[in-house]
């Protein structure tokens, strides 16, 4: 018999629970243990599939009965687009059910309630601090009542996002591209300004392996004035128009400012956003204050003269951010930064 203790198979209920693009769901990774082996694991894919504790059960069976059960986050107590776990746990005849995070969304909150009134041990908390990092982006937006903003940018060495024709095609390589179609998938939604719309006809989706669900993708067009023609207007899924008020027709998403738009978002259930730019994206949104982690993917070259990522002229960090995370992708480097507190 193993003699792992709850924080390793929470752990590993964690590294699953990374695998998913779940947005505007929670990421979750469950394990089902029986006599110190585990006979059930699954993670929630995508939004509108089975969530990870159903996952786990197919999985186990009737292994289940008896078993204790790690979640990275407390049990869900509604009936969405899919039935509430905390029965289908019930139902399985469980032992015990370990959690790090609390639901903080008062639909699906009540779980661990429902579980402990079945007779079922609960125990919260277990390895909080890691299962919350990994699903950042939810709790914030449910604890907060914001979007959880991303600034990125695809700069050189010299801080610039493009040449001064304003061409800038694939300055960071695969790798790097890549990781930014993953954070867009996590995020759930990805925005960018008039001119790199124009400009650049991005898609504005994440092309890579299991997402299910693509990402939100949202244009700020003032005067709504973007040709329909464009890429990210295609598809089951088209780019979603911020227009001013005097300028709206159905679909779109009226607002004045950065900060109304993102309340906005907020209120049709977006929980996070990556805003790509261009520079004067990048600045109004900064100035904004509502922006929470900034990512720059940064290429071994040199451009001497081009539009600074910020439309500053400079191309530098503001005082207010401090380093949080390098990532190496390629022969690129991710740097992010997060407001000093």
């Amino acid at each position: 018999m193993s003699e792992r203790i709850p924080e390793d198979w929470m752990r590993h209920a964690v590294e699953l629970s990374k695998r998913g693009f779940p947005a505007p769901n929670p990421r979750v990774g469950c394990v089902i243990v029986q006599a110190g082996e585990v006979v059930g694991q699954g993670f929630h894919e995508a939004a509108g599939l089975p969530h990870a504790e159903v996952m786990a059960l197919r999985e186990a069976g009737t292994r289940a009965s008896g078993a204790d059960v790690y979640v990275t986050l407390e049990p869900c107590n509604h009936h969405g687009r899919t039935p509430p776990c905390s029965q289908a746990l019930v139902r399985a005849g469980v032992r015990c059910v370990f959690y790090a995070c609390s639901d903080p969304n008062p639909r699906a909150a009540g779980g661990a309630a429902a579980l402990a009134e079945a007779g079922i041990e609960v125990v919260p908390g277990v390895l909080k601090s890691e299962a919350a990092s990994a699903n950042e982006v939810f709790l914030h937006a449910h604890s907060s009542g914001r979007v959880f903003v991303v600034l990125k940018a695809a700069i050189t060495l010299d801080g610039r996002l493009a040449r001064p024709d304003g061409t800038s095609r694939w300055i960071t390589g695969p790798e790097a591209r890549a990781e930014g179609h993953r954070w867009r998938a996590e995020l759930g939604g990805v925005l960018v300004g008039y001119r790199t719309a124009l400009l650049d006809d991005p898609k504005l989706t994440a092309r890579i392996d299991g997402v299910v669900n693509p990402p939100s993708r949202w244009v700020w067009d003032p005067q709504r004035e973007l040709p329909s023609s464009l890429r990210m207007f295609q598809g089951e899924t088209p780019a979603r128009r911020i227009v001013h008020p005097d300028r709206a027709e159905a679909g779109d998403l009226v607002a004045s400012s950065e900060r109304e738009a993102l309340q906005g978002m907020r209120a049709e259930g977006q929980i996070g956003v990556m805003v790509e730019g261009g520079a004067q994206t990048h600045r109004r949104f900064l100035e904004s204050g509502e922006v929470d982690q900034i990512d720059l993917y940064v290429a071994p070259k040199l451009f001497g003269e081009g539009i600074a990522w910020l439309a500053s002229g400079e191309g530098g960090l503001p005082p207010d951010w401090t380093l949080h995370e390098v990532q190496h992708l390629g022969p690129d480097v991710r740097l992010s930064f997060r407001p000093k507190s």
